[in-house]
């Protein structure tokens, strides 16, 4: 291989977009002397076999990852969300009345469980990188389907909060654990999109926990109330998946099961390429913390912790603020699909957008900026006699308050190569966003029905904070790249440089900010 250059496949599509309308593919003969002559043209001829060789390797690895690994995960995430949420659902069949709530206990609930949902977020993650995700994620899966399960055998308010916060505990590692654990095996360019497929399933459970309860409400059994069936159901699938997680998930891509020898070694060079200065490194305390004493790393706290608020408000409480507009509870269960559905088709628009542009900053103000007028309109309107412009700002609310959570860490983790500290980072950011959906339980109370205008405003404070910390970080990126272009005299982007060769972080010579 010597000194002959390497193409990423992301520049097949540039050389594209430059040379020839053509799109080039791999898959068929055609598409392979398409691909042949670009390169040629590019690269010159001894280098097109080597080079498309390599090409057609990282290719099928990604497309095996997007095959194998991808869609389980989702679909564990599925179900994350699943158990996370369907309180709301169990609520409007009357879970508070059952187990004899009283005053604000259902709000305090929601609120406590975000206590060890935040709280445990760093340490599991850290457990991740030393264990492997390969153990770590279905092992938190088993442990919050159990809680879950055991939700239905709760008599009363202390029996069931008990079960939340154990639930939350476990629940807490998950997303943070996964969003590191596919920092191993995708690159920069292409994780905002595939940790938006593996989040939106959050927006589909949504959907989903509204279709099984809008079923499992109409059984008439007087000694399983239909909110029993659906923490049953729900929890039985949790524990069944997490128990095939345990056979199906690898530790990284150099056991991945699905993939070749020759495609893991494809898998490899693409992270040194485009993720990580180096794979595969051993457990490392004291590099977890050492981006912490940076002057950034406040910005990225209280970006986290902003704008998960809405993210909690509309995941918690949508069922409840449709309950406004004054229909049935099968019916307010029904409508809380349509706008999840929606949501999940501009979150997957927006950051395929973000990936392909390689441009974070923008897009994440976007969709704050989405959301805070639905809030914004949800405040300031009478619901029952503007049923039409209530639901539309629903719509708002749920397209915008979930595509944070895929970008802002695909983002901060676009600009940490070190896997130490990006699993502790992770973990720290998305505990600090738990914590801060306190924030919106705490100011969804009873004595605030059926307008709850506090929690609505508050919400809406939250994502104008962050975007205002999103622009100041995102700017000073831009033009702290656009310094360090007039000083060389070039113009260098991220994705121009393999991360191998900046082992130094922003403090080597050609390091670039993804922003």
């Amino acid at each position: 291989m010597g000194s002959e250059p390497v193409l990423p496949i992301d520049n097949v599509d540039k050389m594209d977009r430059k040379g020839s309308s053509d799109k080039p593919s791999v898959d068929q003969g055609h598409g392979m002397i398409i691909l042949e002559k670009k390169v040629e043209r590019s690269y010159g001829r001894h280098t097109t076999l080597h080079i498309t060789q390599e090409i057609l390797l990282t290719v099928t690895a990604v497309k095996k990852l997007d095959f194998y690994l991808l869609p389980f995960l989702s679909l564990m995430y599925f179900f994350n969300s699943v158990d996370r949420s369907n309180l709301g659902n169990a609520q409007t069949d009357g879970l508070g009345n059952d187990l004899g709530f009283v005053g604000n206990q259902y709000s305090l609930l929601i609120l406590l469980f975000y206590i060890p949902n935040g709280l445990c977020d760093l340490p599991l993650n850290m457990l991740t990188k030393k264990f492997s995700g390969k153990i770590m994620l279905p092992g938190l899966m088993f442990g919050w389907g159990s809680m879950a399960l055991l939700q239905t055998a709760a008599k009363n308010f202390a029996g069931i909060l008990v079960l939340r916060l154990l639930l939350g505990a476990f629940e807490a590692g998950f997303f943070a654990g996964t969003v590191f654990y596919m920092t191993l095996f995708y690159t920069r360019g292409e994780l905002g999109f595939r940790i938006a497929l593996f989040f939106g399933s959050a927006l589909l459970a949504s959907a989903f926990s509204g279709v099984i309860s809008f079923g499992v409400f109409q059984i008439p059994d007087s000694h399983v109330k239909g909110w029993m069936w659906l923490f049953i159901i729900e929890g039985v699938l949790t524990v069944v998946i997490a128990v095939m997680g345990f056979f199906w998930l690898p530790a990284s891509p150099d056991t991945a099961w699905f993939l070749k020898p020759d495609e893991r070694e494809a898998a490899k060079l693409r992270s040194l390429r485009d993720a990580s200065s180096e794979v595969n490194t051993a457990f490392n305390l004291k590099e977890c913390f050492q981006t912490w004493n940076d002057w950034k790393f406040p910005l990225w706290c209280v970006i986290s912790f902003t704008y998960p608020v809405a993210f909690a408000t509309c995941a918690n409480f949508l069922p409840i603020v449709l309950q406004r507009l004054g229909y049935s509870t099968v019916v307010t269960n029904l409508l809380t699909v349509p706008p999840n559905c929606a949501g999940f088709l501009v979150l997957l628009a927006v950051t395929y957008s973000s990936d392909r542009f390689r441009e974070r900053t923008y897009h994440i103000v976007f969709s704050l900026v989405l959301s805070m007028v639905g809030l914004i309109i949800l405040a300031a309107i009478d619901t029952v006699n503007t049923r039409g412009l209530a639901y539309f700002a629903c719509f708002l609310v749920a397209a915008g308050a979930y595509i944070p959570s895929c970008l802002v860490h695909s983002w901060h983790n676009n600009n940490n190569l070190n896997e130490n500290s990006r699993a502790a980072n992770t973990g720290l950011l998305v505990g600090l966003g738990n914590l801060g959906g306190i924030l919106s339980a705490a100011t969804f109370r009873t004595e605030y029905a059926p307008k709850y205008a506090p929690c609505l405003i508050a919400t809406a404070c939250c994502n104008a904070v962050c975007i205002c910390f999103t622009l100041w970080l995102g700017v000073w990126m831009k033009q702290d790249n656009k310094r360090k272009d007039q000083e060389q005299g070039r113009v260098l982007k991220a994705e121009n440089v393999d991360t191998s060769r900046l082992e130094g972080g922003d403090a080597a010579h050609d390091w670039r900010w993804f922003t």
